[in-house]
């Protein structure tokens, strides 16, 4: 009850919070109401926007899915490669976070470039957004196996990639999780990045990136803050799907779940 009551009371203090600042701008500088619209403002504004929120977002969420999807194949691989091997982890992170540290404002014109404007660019920016925290923390989760237990599959004479398989990957599932979750928070700021920087409306339809372009340019601020609510239910709806497959995988017996059910 606290995890479902909480929320929703914080939620309304932010609400009220907000007609409060609103109502002072109203009477103080009505010139600049047009900074901060009225919760109900923005919602009125997502419904009459929706004619382009909609195609919008299934753009944007297409350029998050495909971006993530694609992070979680990559880092899967990679970290296996990297904790099987400290001479390869020695010569690849450094260039992974150098990777990780190069703007994305940067990385943007190169890949207009080298792809052009699109989805394939769009998916591309959100897998480089989204792949460094999940290849770090399932590299992490890998190597932080208990030696106790590594010591007995050797004693049993279990092979390396035996070892790897029924050892390491089960005891690495809860950093994989947390770096899964991480991930799934930035894949739909990425997607939106990657709109802005490298999305077109081919077709008539842009993302959700795109739009912001367009509603700044416009000063629809309440159209802005539907946008970004819009984003964050993008977020929410993918870190609610890895919760639930966390859930799925360790209930049974990891603490971080087991002990909730108890």
């Amino acid at each position: 009850m606290k995890r479902l009551w909480l929320p929703l009371l914080t939620g309304f203090v932010v609400l009220a919070l907000a007609y409060a600042v609103r109502w002072q701008i109203d009477v103080h500088a009505p010139s600049q109401k047009f900074m901060l619209p009225k919760p109900h403002e923005v919602a009125i504004a997502a419904y009459q926007h929706r004619g382009e929120l909609i195609p919008a977002t299934l753009s944007t969420a297409r350029g998050a899915v495909l971006g993530f999807a694609g992070s979680v194949v990559v880092s899967v691989g990679l970290a296996v490669l990297l904790a099987a091997s400290a001479g390869l982890r020695a010569s690849l992170f450094p260039y992974l976070m150098a990777l990780q540290m190069t703007p994305i404002i940067v990385v943007a014109p190169i890949l207009l470039i080298w792809i052009g404007p699109g989805l394939t660019s769009v998916a591309i920016i959100t897998f480089l957004i989204s792949f460094f925290p999940l290849v770090v923390n399932t590299t992490q989760g890998l190597i932080s196996t208990d030696r106790n237990l590594v010591d007995l599959f050797r004693m049993c004479r279990a092979t390396r990639w035996q070892e790897m398989a029924f050892l390491r990957l089960p005891a690495a599932l809860p950093y994989f999780f947390t770096g899964l979750r991480i991930s799934a928070i930035l894949a739909p700021i990425g997607a939106v990045v990657g709109d802005f920087f490298a999305g077109n409306s081919a077709g008539g339809v842009g993302g959700l990136g795109f739009m912001t372009v367009i509603y700044s340019a416009n000063l629809d601020t309440a159209a802005l803050f539907a946008t970004a609510g819009i984003c964050c239910l993008l977020g929410f709806a993918l870190a609610g799907l890895v919760h639930l497959l966390a859930w799925a995988a360790l209930r049974r017996w990891h603490e971080s779940f087991a002990t909730r059910e108890r």
